[in-house]
């Protein structure tokens, strides 16, 4: 089993699924041009890319937390999950590794979100980055299988696999 950690937050990894921290600054080398995501899981027939945000880190300072709300609600954090996503694919695309589905997982470690908010969340995202072929049909694969959002407690809901524990 692999532990991942962003934080004090540790996802557990079957030893079967390769995983690796892709924003480390070191990994892709172009942090001066393009976003990253935190991780990258390969699993044997799709790659989940995951970026977490924790304003409610015990260590987080307060004005960081106000900060991440209010571009929480009004839609800035879209902004950067959506280039996380795309300089995240177009770096995997370009060293030909983005050869199977991929899947857009994000964790907002935010207690009161409700799923409801998630959902809402979720489409959001899913607007800006096409998750479908343009309507004339024109492209031959899919840049994104699908975009989630997801608290703590929908995470480990639905992610049963990849279980994600707050370190004490």
């Amino acid at each position: 089993m692999t532990v991942l950690t962003e934080g004090n937050l540790r996802i557990s990894v079957p030893s079967n699924v390769k995983a690796r921290r892709f924003d480390d600054g070191n990994t892709h080398g172009l942090t001066h041009c393009m976003k990253a995501v935190d991780f990258i899981l390969e699993l044997k027939d799709r790659y989940l890319f995951i970026e977490i945000k924790d304003p409610e880190h015990p260590q987080a300072n307060p004005k960081n937390r106000q900060a991440f709300i209010h571009e929480f609600i009004a839609g800035q954090i879209d902004e950067d999950l959506k280039y996380k996503y795309r300089d995240t694919f177009l770096y995997e695309w370009a060293c030909e590794k983005a050869d199977k589905p991929i899947y857009y997982l994000v964790l907002l470690a935010m207690s009161g979100l409700t799923e409801a908010d998630l959902s809402a969340k979720t489409d959001d995202l899913k607007r800006k980055i096409p998750l479908l072929n343009p309507s004339s049909k024109i492209w031959k694969r899919r840049i994104v299988e699908d975009v989630i959002v997801f608290n703590l407690s929908t995470w480990n809901k639905h992610l049963k696999k990849f279980p994600i524990q707050r370190q004490k």
